[in-house]
């Protein structure tokens, strides 16, 4: 029951019978004649301009981005830093019942 049953191989023939492969025909396409060339169309693009109050909404934009994520960062810091004073007295906790247990006995 627990003896591993190891597969046997069938002895080689030494007949190898190869991938059966089925003939294509190749068909060459002649590429269609180029349209006559175009002359380029000067195409109007929007053109931005900075006016003092957009300029003042960019400004007050990028300063709120830059302190909301301060804010998140030192707010991870500042959860980074009561976990480890958390640990470091619950450390103290378990060394000091480990000490008053040795000292009872």
């Amino acid at each position: 029951m627990f003896r591993p049953k190891i597969p046997t191989m069938p002895t080689p023939t030494g007949i190898v019978t190869p991938p059966a492969v089925e003939p294509t025909a190749i068909v060459q396409h002649t590429p269609a004649p180029a349209p006559a060339p175009v002359a380029p169309t000067a195409q109007a693009r929007p053109t931005v301009q900075l006016t003092p109050g957009t300029t003042l909404a960019l400004v007050g934009g990028g300063t709120a981005v830059v302190l909301v994520v301060s804010a998140v960062l030192v707010s991870m810091l500042l959860a980074v830093a009561v976990t480890a004073a958390s640990v470091a007295v619950c450390a103290l906790v378990v060394r000091s019942l480990i000490a008053s247990e040795y000292k009872r006995r």
